[in-house]
């Protein structure tokens, strides 16, 4: 049996006179608390470790600020095939950040397949020169994405920016788009009747003193 704290001991002696409740009590707890934590056990790494990968990324915004979405895609060239790709809205958000939360959160997960390089496509051409040091970052709302990225590009052995038109990075263009168009057919469903615009109405005619 479990050696418990004295002060515990009393506290459990007052809920429970009988010793044998007592100890069916801890007993349950523990075997409660031993199965809760089993799904915290670490996530497998992917099989794949090593070469070099690419990262196509994009985030977009209606509205700017508007209802935005991110999408991201980890590809093995060597094998021509998709690893891993996500879509997501993050609420109502700017252009830029949309852009820089679809790379960090990219970047997380293709830092776990432990590339030797890993190429990172954006059509966004004001985060590639910013993280390349050719653009200051001027607005503090994107300080932290920018920290956060490089922190990780320090603990990959080769992480490249490279600038492609919105044409090339279509897949992760359509993720957002798709998201996003779930999102706004979701919101009109979720409208009340109440708030909804009455029906139209075609204006009465009145006919008499010459009226129309």
């Amino acid at each position: 049996m479990v050696r418990l704290p004295a002060s515990l001991e009393r506290k459990l002696a007052e809920l429970f006179p009988h010793i044998h409740e007592r100890e069916q009590w801890v007993a349950d707890t523990l075997e409660d608390a031993m199965e809760n934590a089993e799904p915290a056990v670490h996530e497998k790494l992917p099989e794949h470790v090593g070469g070099t990968l690419h990262l196509f990324s994009d985030g977009g915004s209606r509205g700017n600020p508007g209802q935005a979405a991110i999408a991201w895609i980890i590809e093995d060239p060597a094998r021509g095939v998709i690893l891993k790709q996500h879509a997501e809205c993050i609420g109502v958000e700017t252009n830029n950040i949309a852009e820089y939360r679809a790379l960090l959160e990219g970047l997380k997960v293709a830092q776990r397949y432990r590339p030797n390089r890993l190429i990172c496509h954006l059509d966004s051409e004001l985060v590639v020169r910013q993280l390349s040091g050719e653009y200051q970052v001027k607005m503090q709302t994107l300080q932290p994405y920018v920290e956060e990225i490089r922190a990780i590009t320090m603990e990959l052995p080769d992480v490249v920016f490279k600038h492609i038109p919105r044409s090339d990075n279509y897949r992760a263009d359509a993720l957002v788009n798709k998201v996003l168009n779930e999102q706004e057919r979701g919101s009109r469903r979720a409208i009340p009747n109440s708030q909804k615009p009455p029906p139209y109405r075609p204006p009465q005619q009145f006919f008499g003193r010459g009226e129309y």
